[in-house]
């Protein structure tokens, strides 16, 4: 039968360590510690492959499910961390300012380019789509695929999506992007800081600008600057476009 006494003992310490594993102090660090350590091994191997957003995925994925931490709880205490992706990408504007002189130089032609890039990426989407049977549910929530996490969900709920599942499609478009965008840049032979800068920022949003600022400093300027002009355009174009088509 056992001792009653250490039952209730074994019960109060699992309901202890369930509340520290549950905790927003031990997701954070979690989700922190798991992050920095996928960073040092993506520098110290060089290999796209072992990027760090791609690798700590499933890391978190597989200590979510050693832990049986659900992800309602792993989201509500990592709250702050999908908080700080807003200003994260409004602090983009600080590289904006230090290259406002060179972007106004080429206004047009960076407006024109990200004005065809969400029009080709939405069209494309929804014809590619329809012709593999989609229905209008993951349409809508495909969409929005080239633009920021916060965004896209926006976009892809007011279209009539799924706001998670379309932020699932933008980390692996990003990821896809960030890995394989520099690889086709250098095969093409692309060598404008510009198309460089607006390629990432446009079809791959914070990754593909992580990486552009790897590449540079006015790569990184041009590919935020991307990120939230293909998010005004996506917005408006998205429902002009569906009404268009249909």
């Amino acid at each position: 039968m056992g001792d009653p006494a250490q039952k209730e003992r074994i019960l109060i310490d699992n309901t202890k360590m369930q509340t520290i594993l549950f905790s927003e102090v031990f997701i954070i660090t979690l989700v922190c510690g798991v992050y920095l350590c996928t960073v040092w091994l993506y520098r110290k191997t060089k290999l796209a492959l072992l990027h760090p957003l791609l690798v700590s995925i499933p890391v978190l994925i597989g200590v979510m499910q050693m832990l049986d931490l659900p992800y309602d709880t792993f989201r509500e205490g990592s709250r702050i961390i999908n908080f700080l992706l807003g200003p994260a990408v409004v602090a983009l504007g600080y590289k904006l300012w230090e290259q406002a002189e060179y972007l106004k130089r080429h206004a047009v032609s960076i407006l024109t380019s990200v004005f065809v890039g969400s029009v080709v990426g939405i069209v494309s989407v929804i014809c590619i789509a329809r012709w593999m049977g989609a229905d209008h549910v993951l349409i809508a929530t495909l969409e929005p695929k080239s633009v920021t996490t916060p965004i896209a969900m926006d976009v892809a709920e007011k279209a009539g999506g799924i706001p998670a599942i379309a932020a699932v499609i933008v980390i692996v478009v990003g990821i896809f992007g960030g890995i394989v965008g520099p690889f086709v840049l250098n095969k093409l032979n692309i060598d404008s800081k510009i198309a460089r800068g607006l390629s990432l920022g446009a079809c791959a949003h914070g990754l593909g600008t992580a990486r552009a600022m790897e590449l540079g400093a006015l790569e990184g300027a041009i590919s935020g600057l991307a990120i939230g002009l293909m998010g005004l355009m996506t917005a408006i174009l998205v429902p002009i476009i569906e009404w268009i088509i249909s």
